[in-house]
């Protein structure tokens, strides 16, 4: 091998090697060891270009496309089968590659691994992905009552943007098990009850018209004003009880499942207040009365 490489070595480089002198088998080795350098380095360039080729596909495919766990899924499962096969596999040979294949013992390890927790998160992970009870941009609840926005599904967890901006982390098995409340699920669109507290001595229907009218004009609700007077089955806004200091009129609100419940309670609270108070409707509150006496 070592002449075979002192015969092949170009007469540039071996001028040069002479100069420096390097000659016969140590010209050789040297072409050797520049040789087993340059593929080394193609090795790695390779490598780095899969990875980057392979996140560099999936990011266009989501921008076009939109977000969706499946592809953040497959895009882990592609890079992890790079790894294996330009780092794990040439690390431990043939051997362990047909072992890998064909030994029954070390098949019998990996069905034993099956309960391992990592397993179970990339099981877990490939069912989110191929049944979508969530996708990137759902807003969910878990179990523990917890809120937040399906951020990114990777081989190991799901990443939730909570209402603060902080990340909560929940592994793949977790999420897969758990009953989680899924507000996006099929774009269906989202509703909350809200209460509106009124004076006892309060026009109840020009309070109820002014509710309803300010509600179904909100650009953030679905509320639609379909009001007929003598239709009860028309009505949106409703006289609900008589609490100990106000009449407490309320209304369901329907609005688009992107938007944070928050966002419209904040906008819904603000412009019927505003209305109610421009409009001369009492706002009760309590307060307390302290007598002074002099002794």
């Amino acid at each position: 091998m070592i002449d075979f490489f002192a015969r092949v070595l170009p007469d540039p480089i071996e001028a040069w090697l002479k100069e420096l002198g390097i000659k016969g088998s140590g010209a050789a080795w040297f072409a050797v060891i520049l040789i087993t350098l340059l593929f080394i380095a193609i090795y790695i360039l390779v490598f780095i270009l899969l990875l980057k080729g392979n996140k560099k596909i999936f990011h266009n495919i989501m921008e076009k496309r939109g977000g969706s766990v499946s592809y953040q899924f497959l895009e882990k499962v592609i890079s992890l089968v790079i790894i294996v096969y330009f780092i794990v596999i040439p690390l431990g040979g043939d051997q362990v590659a047909r072992s890998l294949l064909g030994s029954t013992a070390v098949i019998a390890a990996v069905v034993g691994l099956a309960a391992n927790d990592v397993i179970k998160d990339m099981l877990a992970g490939l069912q989110i992905s191929i049944y979508k009870p969530f996708d990137v941009g759902s807003r969910v609840q878990l179990e523990d009552g917890r809120t937040g926005v399906v951020e990114k599904l990777n081989l190991r967890h799901v990443v939730l943007r909570q209402i603060d901006t902080t990340r909560l982390i929940v592994p793949n098995a977790k999420a897969s098990t758990m009953i989680i409340t899924n507000y996006s699920y099929g774009d269906v669109p989202r509703s909350i009850e809200m209460k509106f507290p009124i004076g006892y001595g309060s026009d109840i229907e020009k309070a109820k018209n002014i509710i309803r009218e300010t509600i179904c004009s909100s650009p953030l609700t679905l509320n639609e004003d379909s009001f007929k007077e003598g239709d009860p089955n028309s009505r949106t806004v409703y006289f609900l009880d008589l609490s100990d200091s106000a009449l407490l009129i309320g209304a369901t609100i329907y609005y688009p499942y992107d938007i944070r419940s928050e966002v419209v309670k904040d906008e819904i609270n603000t412009q019927v207040f505003n209305a109610l108070k421009n409009a001369g409707i009492e706002i009760p509150y309590n307060y307390v009365n302290v007598v002074m006496k002099q002794s």
